[in-house]
């Protein structure tokens, strides 16, 4: 699996959401996804990104760093899953 598709996955992916800790949205300019390991076809990926919270009006109340580690494969069928490891809510 490439970098490129990693990072076009966590860029898509509504997995994200599980580590936003204020029901806010993950911002994808500040999405940074790192390799850590690989074990056999797996990688063990550090994902970090800052949650964008808004206010009731609509403007944009703060930003909360979030991170988590997950185990990413990629199956037979070119599909790839993520499993959620640790992170600001695992």
């Amino acid at each position: 699996m490439d970098r490129r598709r990693l990072e076009d996955y966590f860029a898509r992916t509504p997995r994200l959401a599980e580590l936003c800790t204020q029901n806010g949205w993950p911002d994808p300019e500040t999405l940074r996804v790192e390799v850590l390991d690989r074990d056999g076809d797996a990688l063990l990926c550090s994902v970090s990104f800052e949650e964008v919270i808004m206010e009731g009006a609509g403007c944009v109340a703060g930003r909360v760093d979030c991170w988590g580690r997950y185990r990413v494969s990629q199956g037979d069928d070119g599909d790839i899953d993520a499993e959620l490891l640790a992170g600001s809510r695992g």
